[in-house]
């Protein structure tokens, strides 16, 4: 009986989510965004139930695979996966249902047939090796050392301190804090040798036996076990020729050597029960320097110790990159000089190696002769030299400064490939001002990149997008966008609400409910929702959250009314904002009014642009106007337009002459472009602002130039070709298969649905 109470319960939870995906809002407001996680913690309060919420969304899916209700498919799907991850056993039928369903949506188009292979990829594994995937995500998210599964994982959360309010921060600051106290790697292998026990013997597992022995042992043995266990998973989960039932007994094994004469416990048997999944390693971050994104990365995969504090950051790379350059000094004072070839060439008319007479004196100097010396190396710029990271460079597959040429006969082994093991997930919270500063930190972090990579390789970079809006704001920003509003301020977040209803249901419900939790009254109660729901949902949304949504950054070149002033490059990812700027000297101010009586408000302007057609042929446009300001939005206010393509709005003056004299009109004029030239024909300045962001205006512009950002690898392979061929002017060689645009991703549940 208890057990139809508990799924009629869940049952009902489940159409309540699917509703509200319709939707039907609950009837209290507050609860929007929270049906997920209540779900989720309902489960974790009674494990045993795991198995009843994931035969539910099994049928669920089935049926809205029948029904053809494909917007339910890929949340109930992620709902699944995460109760399967967490839950402490499953069967190996119902594992084989849900394997069998991911199967089906590879005759789907994308996203769904994207999300459904790789989900079936883990359940295969999860299949042979049960407790796996919890086993990867723990040993990943919390940096554990192994070397079957030599991942890490860091979710670095950045916020910008004059676009929220100072008591949001520190809540967010006390709370991420928080979610780590209790987590240190003893615990996290603990539970992950619990979970692998559990997860395989299923009920005949005494945990409360195997939990005193693992409280009773020193650090040295609870680390033996664990590597144990994750060689064992491991093993299971790669190797096809092992089934479930031998890894059952591999893992009986370690389980039996782990208990040894051991009392069993006082826990019956027979009884799941819940083993936590860990927060994940979240630290946040102030921006308040425009390059600490790329400084945070850079010592996620090359600490400087383990105990470097932010403050000391910009200090400790000066000082590692001193040490680079003393060096490098050294290595250009050793001596060089020029040495005779009178060898072929050839290996077959070298002598052999053992009838080479050597007497012992003449070994150094044979060896010092063919010797490579280290060369004349070109000084990087301050922090461009990645200096701190050449003790790191030194590791699998870098070249080393000096090394002696191989002797015939020995072959040289190829340097190993670079693995990307570090991911690291960059959640940024606040409006569409922060994104345009992402944007600039990301283009700054490719052109570095393209200059000497180090980073590529190596790490796997994710971007996550929470929108925050808060009734504050910084000063000057008020007065440029007095008027604007919460959904001005984030049109990004919108737009992937709409494109992704499950980015809409989880994420952007937390525009406002991360504000007002961070004003509540500290109380008990406090401290239970923030604690437990603003870390859950960050986790859940960068754990389950894997298919990107790609932005065009353009470029913008501004050029003054001042010839002296060289202009300017930026970039931007939302909106430019150009307006007639207010004159300041008077025989400014009296031609102004002169022109404004004969001609009316605004300046005039040639906009030269190129016209996006269906055809996808160039068809370049020029016109002359009169205008008091423009608008450009790269983002479509419908999911279904083009997402490369600019919406450019212009405020158009016309003047009408009829008998009862001269009178002027606003009309606003739309189109499409991709690359747009406005300039100021009566050399009138105009201020432009980017992003919605008064920081990043620029004052006094008579002329400015857009047009899609390039890769900066794409430019830097062109000129390579441009150099050995001058008359080419189409793609060549390399370039044509490198990407020409950079685009920004940011991670949702299931990108665009078609």
């Amino acid at each position: 009986m208890e057990s139809t109470e508990v799924e009629s319960d869940i049952l009902r939870r489940v159409r309540t989510l699917l509703r509200e995906l319709d939707g039907h809002h609950p009837s209290c407001q507050h609860d929007r965004g929270m049906l997920r996680w209540t779900l989720h913690k309902k489960i974790d309060q009674n494990p045993s139930s795991s198995s009843i919420l994931v035969r539910i969304l099994v049928k669920e899916l089935e049926r809205a695979e029948r029904g053809d209700f494909r917007h339910y498919i890929i949340p109930l799907l992620h709902t699944l996966m995460y109760t399967l991850i967490k839950a402490p056993c499953i069967s190996d039928e119902l594992c084989s249902r849900v394997y069998d369903f991911c199967k089906k949506l590879l005759t789907l188009p994308k996203p769904f047939c994207t999300i459904g292979l790789d989900y079936a990829v883990r359940l295969k594994m999860e299949r042979a090796a049960p407790g796996m995937l919890y086993q990867r995500m723990v040993i990943s998210e919390q940096s554990l050392k192994s070397n079957p599964y030599p991942y890490q994982e860091k979710i670095f959360i950045f916020a910008d301190p004059e676009l929220l309010s100072e008591a949001i921060c520190n809540a967010l600051v006390t709370d991420t804090r928080a979610a780590q106290l209790s987590q240190s790697p003893r615990v996290c292998m603990c539970y992950v040798i619990i979970h692998a026990m559990q997860a395989a013997l299923g009920e005949g597992c005494d945990l409360s036996g195997l939990r005193m022995s693992l409280q009773d042992m020193p650090m040295s043995e609870v680390e033996h076990w664990f590597q144990q266990v994750v060689a064992a998973v491991e093993c299971a989960g790669s190797e096809a020729s092992v089934d479930r039932e031998q890894h059952v007994d591999r893992l009986e094994k370690i389980y039996c050597a782990l208990l040894g004469s051991l009392p069993p416990g006082d826990a019956p048997l027979g009884r799941l029960q819940d083993i936590p999944l860990p927060n994940p390693n979240i630290s946040f971050h102030l921006w308040k320097e425009d390059d600490q994104l790329w400084k945070e990365l850079v010592l996620f995969i090359r600490p400087l110790s383990q105990s470097c504090e932010p403050d000391r950051l910009s200090q400790d790379l000066d000082n590692f990159e001193i040490q680079d350059i003393i060096s490098e000094c050294e290595c250009c004072e050793q001596t060089r000089f020029s040495v005779l070839s009178t060898d072929s060439g050839i290996e077959r008319d070298l002598p052999p190696a053992a009838e080479e007479p050597f007497a012992p004196c003449s070994t150094d100097t044979e060896q010092s002769r063919l010797q490579r010396k280290g060369g004349i190396k070109k000084k990087p710029s301050p922090l461009e030299s990645m200096a701190f990271l050449q003790a790191g460079c030194n590791g699998p597959g870098a070249k080393p400064a000096a090394k002696a040429q191989k002797r015939t006969g020995v072959p040289t082994k190829p340097p190993a490939p670079l693995q990307r093991l570090h991911t690291a997930r960059v959640v940024l919270l606040g409006d569409d001002r922060l994104l345009g500063r992402l944007a600039q930190a990301y283009h700054s972090l490719r052109k570095r990149e393209t200059r000497r990579v180090f980073l590529t390789p190596r790490l796997n970079l994710q971007f996550y997008y929470i929108p925050v809006v808060t009734g504050q704001r910084s000063a000057p920003t008020a007065a440029t966008h007095a008027a604007a509003g919460p959904e001005e301020l984030c049109e990004v977040a919108g737009y992937l609400g709409r494109a992704d209803p499950w980015y809409e249901s989880n994420i952007n419900t937390l525009c406002h409910m991360i504000p007002k939790l961070a004003t509540m009254p500290s109380s008990p109660s406090k401290h239970l929702v923030t604690d437990l729901f603003i870390t859950d949902v960050i986790a859940y949304y960068v754990r389950m959250g894997a298919q990107p949504v790609c932005f065009q950054v353009y470029a913008v070149k501004v050029f003054f009314n001042d010839p002296a002033l060289e202009p300017a490059e930026d970039v931007f990812l939302t909106e430019l904002c150009a307006q007639v700027q207010e004159s300041i000297s008077h025989r400014e101010l009296s031609l102004t009014k002169k022109k404004t009586t004969l001609e009316g408000p605004g300046i005039d302007l040639a906009v030269t642009y190129k016209k996006v057609v269906v055809s996808e042929r160039a068809k370049e446009v020029s016109a002359s106007l009169r205008s008091t300001g423009l608008v450009m939005k790269a983002i479509p206010a419908d999911e279904a337009e083009d997402l490369l393509c600019l919406n450019v709005n212009v405020t158009e003056i016309i003047k009408i002459n009829n008998l009862s004299g001269r009178s002027f009109s606003a009309v606003a004029n739309r189109l499409k472009t991709r690359d747009i030239k406005i300039r100021s024909t009566e050399q009138r300045p105009f201020t432009v602002c980017l992003d919605k962001d008064s920081r990043r205006t620029y004052r006094n512009v008579i002329s400015v130039e857009v047009s899609p950002c390039l890769e900066p690898s794409y430019c830097l392979q062109k000129t390579r070709t441009m150099k050995s061929s001058v008359h080419e002017a189409e793609d060549v060689g390399l370039v044509k298969y490198m990407p020409k645009s950079l685009l920004l991703p940011i991670n949702t549940f299931a990108g665009v649905i078609q």
